[in-house]
């Protein structure tokens, strides 16, 4: 009986698969029964992923019995990971089927993509509440597929279809590296049931051969689902699609590999290789994806390629071993970027202002002071911090965690982000305080240290929180090896040079050799055009080549 009530998640992609055939068999302008019912079933889907964090605490995490046979069939896993994910996709679903009713009003082809955006989030839905690796699998390619049909619901604009025929391409390679890291692991431990699998995984010194290769794979198809180099080039092209798609995106589809390598952090763990992997390439994604972002005329396209920066940070993230705050940025990250896609129409004004403020250079005292009290703020900040954890809890997961060297690395990062705030407090350095040489205007050097204090103090406490909500359902992080202690030094110190590099280019930006290093970062570094020409975009109806 207990492990029967694993089963009242279901009752969401239930609600919206019934939506979805509504919603598809009323086309019509206006669809009163599709809109009505995409409502109803995106409100019980929320319900019923509130009744899974109720289930949860009730009676632990669990596996609901296998509808099927052979280790082949439905199956829900219950645990606090799976049930963070579905509330998180049942309430961007609750937001987006709502905003959509009105962005689309009007369009004589609403109660399609009503049925589409349905199916999408059901898709999304069983694939993180999966229980066995069939199912996973299955559902891995159900929400790229159901996914596909939101991006050409606009036909007639060819960059739509570019777009989404990259992603294809692109969802197909992602599809053939799960299945090859699934079929060995269902081999090696004689199982489809992934909880089974992850506790025996738990109980190995080292990982099998065909363990560490099944790793690797999980780790490539988790960069290319989450738009990693050199892979991410269709991400910021789909803004030709309704905006309530580049919401949904956030909804567990672009961030799906963060959640494959969360999911599958015991078998990563394993083998040390695939979690550098991740950390050099998701790394590497994060500071290509921050710097073109900043060359992005387009609200909308600088926040794709924000996107595409976050999805890295999040993979690095992985790669450190530090899983459990990889959980918590995929969350945050996801509800604020729907909503920034959702609002993007008023971001104009704060996006513009942001700018004029990143196009004044501070001088070099200015940066070394500010860079100096970040690092004082998040030193006794952490010390603070740490001593608490030991005063309040003996040798929890959390202060095991906060002292790891990959905690402290990211907190390193977490400086370079602080100095770039605080560079711009105090006094003007000069007269000029305009144009991309004046000088760094003048900020309130009190808020903006309550600022920091306020951020580092949330970075510490929601690291601690996370690793003590996920401490039985994540392993910690992995001791570093000399490999992982030269992939963290690379880390910090390419954040380093591109933190530099945001301070001191404004002074350069009317050179002639900054001005067209802007166009060729504007442009990605044309890493899309060998993807342009694969995914046919130069023969595309409609496409000129001039």
């Amino acid at each position: 009986m207990t492990q029967l009530v694993a089963f009242l998640p279901l009752a969401a992609p239930i609600a919206l698969l019934v939506a979805a055939c509504v919603a598809l068999n009323d086309p019509s302008m206006r669809p009163r029964h599709a809109l009505a019912s995409a409502g109803i079933a995106s409100m019980l889907a929320l319900g019923a992923a509130l009744a899974g964090v109720a289930v949860l605490v009730g009676s632990g995490p669990l596996t609901s019995p296998l509808i099927g046979a052979g280790g082949i069939g439905l199956s829900v896993r219950l645990d606090a990971l799976s049930v963070a994910m579905l509330a998180l996709v049942a309430t961007v679903g609750v937001v987006v089927i709502r905003f959509s009713a009105t962005y689309l009003d009007g369009d004589a082809r609403q109660g399609i993509f009503t049925g589409r955006l349905c199916l999408t989030l059901a898709a999304v839905m069983l694939l993180v509440t999966s229980g066995n690796t069939v199912q996973l699998a299955l559902a891995w390619i159900a929400t790229s597929l159901a996914l596909h049909g939101l991006l050409v619901f606009y036909g007639d604009r060819p960059r739509a279809v570019i777009a989404a025929r990259k992603k294809f391409i692109a969802a197909r390679l992602g599809d053939l590296l799960l299945i090859g890291a699934l079929v060995p692991l269902t081999l090696a431990f004689g199982t489809t049931d992934i909880a089974t699998i992850l506790q025996a995984a738990r109980d190995l010194p080292a990982a099998p051969a065909g363990v560490g290769f099944a790793a690797v794979l999980i780790a490539l198809a988790a960069l290319v689902k989450s738009a990693a180099f050199p892979t991410h080039g269709w991400l910021p092209e789909v803004m030709d699609t309704p905006t309530p798609v580049s919401a949904l995106l956030h909804a567990g589809i672009i961030n799906a590999g963060g959640f494959l390598a969360i999911r599958f952090a015991d078998i990563l763990v394993l083998f040390t290789p695939s979690l550098h992997l991740l950390a050099i390439v998701g790394g590497f994604t994060a500071l290509f994806g921050a710097v073109v972002m900043l060359t992005q005329t387009s609200v909308k396209v600088s926040l794709a390629w924000s996107t595409v920066a976050q999805m890295g940070f999040m993979l690095l993230q992985c790669g450190l071993g530090l899983f459990a705050l990889a959980t918590l940025h995929l969350v945050a990250h996801s509800l604020y970027k729907a909503h920034a896609f959702l609002s993007a129409g008023s971001a104009a004004e704060t996006v513009g202002e942001t700018r004029a403020l990143a196009l004044l250079a501070p001088a070099p005292g200015r940066i070394a002071v500010a860079g100096g009290l970040a690092l004082g703020v998040t030193v006794a900040l952490s010390f603070g911090f740490s001593a608490l954890l030991g005063i309040f809890g003996d040798d929890t997961a959390a202060a095991t965690a906060a002292a790891s060297p990959q905690a402290i690395a990211l907190g390193a990062i977490l400086v370079f982000g602080l100095t770039l705030m605080l560079v711009h407090a105090g006094p003007k350095d000069g007269a000029g305080a305009s144009g991309a040489t004046g000088s760094a205007p003048a900020l309130p050097l009190g808020r903006l240290l309550a600022v920091c204090v306020a951020v580092t103090l949330a970075y510490l406490a929601l690291h601690a929180l996370a690793q003590t909500l996920y401490a039985g359902v994540l392993p910690p992080p992995p001791v570093v090896d000399v490999a992982g202690i030269a992939v963290m030094l690379l880390a910090v110190t390419s954040f380093a040079l591109v933190t530099v590099f945001q301070l001191v280019e404004p002074a350069r930006a009317a050179s002639p050799a900054w001005r067209a290093a802007r166009v060729h970062l504007a442009n990605g570094l044309y890493v899309n055009t060998l993807f342009n020409r694969l995914a046919g975009a130069y023969t595309a109806p409609g496409h000129s080549k001039a």
